[in-house]
Order: structure tokens, then C-alpha cells, then sequence
């Protein structure tokens, strides 16, 4: 299963190229063009922390420059777990190595939070290119590292170890980094991949099921716009994969399913992203649950988790679509069963008329004036709409809330509403 890097260019050209004016008083003017081919791995590679696999020991660095130096950061929840097993792997690989813990979590992740990073980045005396900063933990922490890296020396490599289910399928795998700023959800960053994204999906062993449903929500996104056969794993196996937390054990075919959901959401994600890394076209599928989500998120923060903001995104697009006839309600009532057996919830109080409406309209100034708002065709499929009206928006929150969770409350709701 192979994705190909993009290769970007402002330009075909690759001359420079003096330009003299026609105007009275002569001057002169350069056009520079030029072009970044952009290549980064991300592998499913398991028995990371193994002593004797030199994986994440050798992973991003020329092999003149092993075994080196490395400045690792991680989550603080993730060293509590595994603190004594980095350290004792990397002493293992003969790696000269410091370990900086960060309490990463959606209120901290600010400059602040950046800045600290990149203080130990100077005092550890990083070389600019040899010497990879090594990011173990969850979305927020790979961000954080990410534009850390992005900014020192205005570019240092790094490398992610994703330690959540959102990391390894979402977070961990794309081009951007980000922070939030104020109230608004991720408004700084960078387009910074790493060089290699390493999942290990052992670390979900010890990953508590809230966690691993909020990482189910992203998987859903990519299954109900791209892939029925996925969304079709979480409708009959979603409990069961939370219940063995993504592993083997449990049952004969387990391990299989668990395997073919990730690698499926992680080849739908990279399938999106490969050929528009820098977000130049903003009609995106993977968009998808992230038009609503993030004035939810930050307004109910610290009581919802990413995954569970997309989820209600999600839950009040698919009314949206059904009541456009985009979604029929056989369909509307599957998507709503599933995340129900993946104990993500569809509402939120803080989802009054006027935050959707606000939240709408800033998605639209990030989508330079348009709404380009993807809905559900049935399931797998998806249509970018423009012209969502805020009369529709408030009347399919009153559908949801209506609905409240319960399926079978979907055919009173919808006869009473005309859809």
C-alpha cells in the first residue's frame, strides 16, 4: 500500500531571472522560483521500545551520524507508562539521549507550551540536521514538538511516535503543526512533517477506552466520506475493538480486523492529504466533522476531547444531509448506531443556534469565503455544499437535540419535520 510524496513548486521555472522596468527611472527586479520535493514515511512498526530492535534508535539519521544524540519529549501521561523504558531502550542503542516531559493537553497547547520546547531544543545543543527531536504522545504533543522543530533554526527534523489512536491515524501522520490561540483552535502553525511517523499500536494497550474512542471519531470521518468497507468494521466490531484496545487478543480474527481498520484509515487519510499537503485547493474530504468542531471544542474545553467535538460535527452534518435528501435514514440512523457502540456522544450543550452559526462563519473565512461544507451521500461518499442557510442550521440542531442520542426517536423526529 503506497502513497507517493508530493513534490511542490511556486514555479516550473528554476532560473533567476532580471527584470528591467520600462519606467522613467529604471531600477531592477528578481523573480525567485524554485521547488521543495517533500518526502516523509509513516510506518505501522510494532516493538518499538524493544531493546533489540534499533527501529527508533537509526530511524531519520544518516547512518554516518549513529548512534548520536537524541532529545526526546514526551507526554507526561506516556512517561508515567513508559518513562523507564524509553530511557532504558535509548541506553540500550548506545544513544546519548535527554528526556523532556510535557504535560500536553488541549489548555497548554500554547507558544508558551512551544517556547518551553524549544528552550530545551537550545540546551540540549541540537546540530541543525544530524540529531532528529523525537515526539512520543498524543496529538497535541506531536503538534506542540512539531512547530517547536519548525521554528528552531527555522527548520530542525524530527521524528513522531505516536502514543493515541488520533495520533496514529490523524494527528501524527499529516503536514501541519498548531497551536491555539485564544478561543480559537489551532489559528498558529506550520506545515512541518516529520521525517517518519512511527505507530506502534502496543501503546493503545494501556490507552483508557475514552481515548481510544476519541481516535475511533477520526477513523469514522475518513469511513463515512471514503470508505463503506471501513465504516462497515466499526458498525459490527467498534465495541469489540474498544474492549481489546485495538490488539490481538480476544477473539481468533480480532488482530485482523483491528489491523485492516487502521491501515485502511491511515492509507484514506494519506490518499487525501498526498496530493494537496499545503491545503493550495480547499475542498477537502477530510474536512469532514472539522466545520463545526473546533468553536465546539473550544467552547465546551476541557469537557470534550478532539474526537468527540468531530463526532457531534459529524452527527449534525449527517441531519443536515438528511434533511437535504443527501442521506437517507436508514443510513442517518446506522451512522448514529455506530457512534453510539463507539460511545461517542452527538451533543453537546454548548451546540446553542448561535455558536453553530458562529462557528460556521469562521470556517468560512478559513476556507477564504466559502462554506465548502462536506456532507454525507449515503455511506462512503461525499458532496461540498455553499449555500447552508442559517434557518437550516438552526433547525437541524433542533432535529439533533430532538434526538438526543436515541436512534429510535429518529422516525417521530423526522415525520414531525417533513423529512
Amino acid at each position: 500500500m503506497t502513497v507517493q510524496p508530493e513534490s511542490t513548486s511556486t514555479s516550473t521555472s528554476k532560473t533567476l531571472c532580471p527584470r528591467m522596468s520600462a519606467a522613467r527611472t529604471p531600477h531592477h527586479s528578481w523573480q525567485v522560483s524554485t521547488s521543495k520535493a517533500v518526502s516523509y514515511e509513516v510506518v505501522l512498526s510494532p516493538g518499538l521500545l524493544d531493546p533489540s530492535n534499533p527501529t527508533l534508535a537509526t530511524a531519520g539519521v544518516p547512518q554516518e551520524a549513529r548512534p548520536g544524540r537524541r532529545l526526546i519529549v514526551v507526554d507526561a501521561a506516556v512517561h508515567a507508562f513508559y518513562g523507564a523504558r524509553i530511557s532504558d531502550y535509548f541506553t540500550q542503542q548506545a544513544v546519548e539521549h535527554e528526556v523532556f516531559v510535557v504535560d500536553a493537553h488541549e489548555s497548554v497547547k500554547s507558544m508558551e507550551t512551544v517556547f518551553e520546547i524549544v528552550a530545551a531544543m537550545d540546551a540540549f545543543g541540537i546540530s541543525r540536521r544530524r540529531e532528529p527531536v523525537i515526539a512520543v504522545g498524543g496529538g497535541v504533543l506531536t503538534d506542540l514538538v512539531g512547530l517547536a522543530t519548525s521554528l528552531y533554526r527555522r527548520s530542525t527534523p524530527y521524528l513522531r511516535v505516536p502514543t493515541t489512536l488520533i495520533g496514529m491515524v490523524d494527528a501524527g501522520i499529516g503536514a501541519k503543526t498548531g497551536v491555539n490561540f485564544g478561543r480559537h483552535k489551532n489559528r498558529l502553525g506550520t506545515y512541518h512533517p516529520s521525517t517518519v511517523t512511527l505507530d506502534d499500536g502496543e501503546f493503545l494497550a494501556t490507552l483508557s477506552p475514552r481515548h481510544l474512542c476519541n481516535g475511533l471519531a477520526e477513523i469514522l470521518k475518513m469511513a463515512m466520506v471514503k470508505d463503506a468497507v471501513l465504516f462497515e468494521h466499526l458498525e459490527s466490531h467498534g465495541p469489540r475493538l474498544i474492549e481489546e484496545r485495538m490488539q490481538a487478543a480476544g477473539s481468533a480474527d480480532g488482530g485482523a480486523v483491528a489491523e485492516d481498520v487502521m491501515a485502511r484509515a491511515i492509507h484514506s487519510m494519506l490518499e487525501e492529504l498526498q496530493p494537496n499537503l499545503w491545503e493550495h485547493e480547499l475542498q477537502r474530504l477530510v474536512d469532514f466533522g472539522h466545520s463545526f468542531s473546533p468553536a465546539i471544542e473550544m467552547a465546551a474545553l476541557p469537557e470534550l476531547l478532539h474526537g468527540e467535538a468531530v463526532c457531534i460535527d459529524m452527527a449534525f452534518s449527517s441531519v443536515l444531509a438528511h434533511r437535504r435528501g443527501l442521506l437517507g435514514r436508514t443510513d442517518l440512523e446506522r451512522i448514529l448506531r455506530v457512534m453510539d457502540g463507539l460511545a461517542l456522544p452527538t451533543w453537546h450543550p454548548v451546540c446553542t443556534p448561535d455558536l453553530m452559526s458562529r462557528g460556521l462563519a469562521d470556517t468560512v473565512k478559513h476556507r477564504d469565503g466559502n462554506q465548502l461544507l462536506p456532507l454525507p451521500v449515503g455511506i462512503g461518499q461525499a458532496r461540498f455544499v455553499n449555500d447552508v442557510s442559517r434557518r437550516e442550521l438552526d433547525t437541524a440542531l433542533a432535529v439533533l437535540l430532538d434526538l438526543g442520542g436515541d436512534v429510535g426517536a429518529l422516525a417521530a423526529t423526522s415525520g414531525n419535520r417533513g423529512v
